[in-house]
C-alpha cells in the first residue's frame, strides 16, 4: 500500500510540484496551504509523514508542530527557508524529525523521505516485538508505546519515547551517543550529535526532579548517557 503523506506549504506551485513529484514516487498525497488546514485535514486521515513548511500563514509550522506534537505520533519533515540552525533546534525540541533547507533538489527530499519512514518502519517494527522493560520506579511498554513513572504516565514525544526506551533497555550500563543516533534517529542523522543533546535536555525536564542536577539520565562526558534508576 502506498504511504500516505500531507504536504504543507502556502507556495501553490511548490505544493503542486512537490505533490506530483511524490505522486510519480508511488505516494499518495494530500496537501494544505495552512496549519489549520492540515490540522483538520489530519483528524479527519492520518498521513504517515508530514512534509510541514514553517513559514506559514497564520499559525506557522512550529507553532503547529508545537500544538500537534502529543496528539500525533506521525513523523514530521520540516520545509525551512530560515537559518538552519536556529530551526533546527527549536524544531528538534517540539518533536520534528527531520530537516530540508529550501531551496532543495527533489531528490533529497525524496531522500529524506524514504529514510524517515524506513526508520520509523523500523521502530514500529521493535516496538511490536519487545517485551515491557521497568528500571526501578520506571516501567515502558512498548506495545501500548506508554512510560510510567512512578505511577504517572509521561507525556512524551514519539522521539523523546524512544530515546527514553533506548536508555532504559540499558539501565545502568553507557550508551554512546553514535549508538542513541543510530538507534533513534537514523544513519540519516550520523554526525549530528546536537540532535541528541536536545532531546536530551528535554527529556530530563519531563523526568528529574531537578532538570540542572539530574539523577536518572546521566552524562558520561564525551561518550554518551547512563539511564540510572531510581525508587527501588
Amino acid at each position: 500500500m502506498a504511504k500516505h503523506l500531507l504536504l504543507v506549504d502556502d507556495d501553490a506551485l511548490m505544493r503542486r510540484s512537490l505533490a506530483f513529484n511524490l505522486e510519480r514516487s508511488s505516494f499518495f498525497v494530500r496537501t494544505a496551504a495552512t496549519a489549520e488546514d492540515a490540522i483538520e485535514i489530519v483528524h479527519q486521515d492520518r498521513p504517515d509523514l508530514i512534509l510541514l513548511d514553517i513559514g506559514l500563514p497564520g499559525m506557522d509550522g512550529l507553532e503547529a508542530l508545537r500544538k500537534l506534537r502529543d496528539e500525533l505520533g506521525i513523523p514530521v519533515i520540516l520545509l525551512t527557508a530560515r537559518r538552519r540552525e536556529l530551526d533546527e533546534v527549536l524544531g528538534l525540541e517540539m518533536g520534528a524529525d527531520d530537516y530540508v533547507t529550501k531551496p532543495f533538489d527533489f531528490d533529497v527530499l525524496l531522500a529524506h523521505v524514504k529514510a524517515v519512514l524506513r526508520r520509523t518502519q523500523t521502530v514500529e517494527t521493535i516496538s511490536e516485538t519487545s517485551r515491557s522493560t521497568a528500571a526501578g520506579d520506571l516501567a515502558i511498554d512498548p506495545s501500548a508505546h506508554t512510560a510510567v513513572l512512578a505511577g504517572r504516565t509521561l507525556d512524551l514525544s514519539p522521539r523523546e519515547y524512544d530515546l527514553l526506551y533506548a536508555l532504559v533497555r540499558n539501565a545502568s550500563k553507557l550508551v554512546t551517543t553514535d549508538d542513541l543516533l543510530a538507534q533513534v534517529w537514523g544513519a540519516e542523522f550520523d554526525g549530528q550529535p546536537q540532535v541528541v543533546y536536545v532531546h536530551i535536555r528535554w527529556l530530563r525536564e519531563k523526568i528529574e526532579n531537578n532538570p540542572t542536577q539530574p539523577q536518572r539520565i546521566l552524562t558520561v562526558r564525551g561518550r554518551g548517557y547512563k539511564y540510572i534508576p531510581q525508587g527501588v
